[in-house]
């Protein structure tokens, strides 16, 4: 029997994860978590990781799975990620993928590019751009010379935007010339269902859980990570803004506000992602599913 791999996509607070833990039950198979922050262990509430008890549920994979003090990409995700859904259909015919990470779900469905080597040269010239002019000049010029990565990456992780002007400097071409010049072939199949919220559902969803995350306790998180604010990892929504406020920066309100802003926005971004993605499946999840016809 044919393999299949399910893929569980949409905007974060969507209903992902609650998704995917009823199509694994359904399917009496396991979870690989494609989230580019819930791999971490040190994020916890910030990140909206499964509770223990959906962890329980259905056994999850590459979540909590590694440091943020460790080098972390999504060349790596595809490896560790492929491997483990190998080992897993060797149990099962099937598996449930599931994240908002568009990158690291393109990595599984198509596989990684490779891409060029950067000079040390070119990556301080990058880098002088960013502490000399700032991440807004960044954003333009990657707009300017990349205008299809522009519109589809995250504008405030400076770090992936260096990286496509890297690219560009070095080589002349666009970051996204270079992830679209080959697919993988992978030997199963794949099914992506996609989550479809009407917009006001979306943001009421968001502003419930960014209320619930701080009741749980995210700004007491948030703090014990201060000492780390300049790693990559925690250049995010929901930590970035608490930063802000433990330097009295901005209000604690305000900071709550904000998150709920950015998350707003990273909505959107990983919406016009996925609405780029042929073969999706989109459903709406107020209905009954039948998981058979997926």
């Amino acid at each position: 029997m044919t393999k299949t791999l399910y893929i569980i996509v949409g905007a974060t607070a969507s209903g992902k994860t609650s998704l995917a833990i009823e199509l694994a039950k359904h399917f009496h198979c396991e979870i690989v978590s494609a989230d580019s922050r819930q791999i971490f262990k040190e994020m916890n509430i910030g990140v909206a990781r499964p509770t223990l008890e959906e962890l329980k549920a259905v056994r999850h994979h590459l979540i909590a799975a590694w440091s943020i003090n460790e080098e972390y990409n999504v060349a790596r995700y595809e490896k560790q990620a492929i491997n483990i859904i190998d080992t897993l259909f060797q149990q099962n015919d099937y598996s449930v993928l599931v994240g908002g990470s568009g990158l690291y779900i393109n990595a599984v469905i198509n596989g990684i590019d490779d891409m060029p080597d950067i000079s040390k040269e070119v990556r301080s010239q990058v880098q002088q751009l960013y502490e000399e002019k700032g991440l807004v000049y960044l954003q333009n010029l990657l707009k300017e010379k990349d205008i299809e990565y522009y519109n589809i990456v995250d504008k405030q992780n400076h770090r992936r935007i260096q990286r496509a002007l890297e690219i560009y400097f070095q080589t002349g071409k666009t970051f996204t010339s270079f992830r679209t010049s080959n697919t993988a072939q992978r030997n199963f199949k794949i099914k992506i269902i996609g989550i479809n919220r009407e917009r006001q559902d979306l943001i009421n969803r968001i502003n419930q859980r960014t209320d619930l995350m701080i009741k749980d306790g995210l700004v007491e998180e948030a703090r014990e990570l201060f000492d780390y604010r300049h790693l990559v990892a925690l250049n995010t929504v929901g930590y970035k803004e608490l930063f802000d406020y433990f330097q009295n920066t901005i209000s604690l309100n305000e900071a709550i506000e904000l998150i709920k802003v950015h998350t707003r926005q990273y909505a959107k971004r990983q919406m016009t992602w996925f609405n780029k993605v042929p073969n999706i499946k989109w459903i709406d999840t107020t209905n009954e599913i039948n998981f058979d016809e997926l």
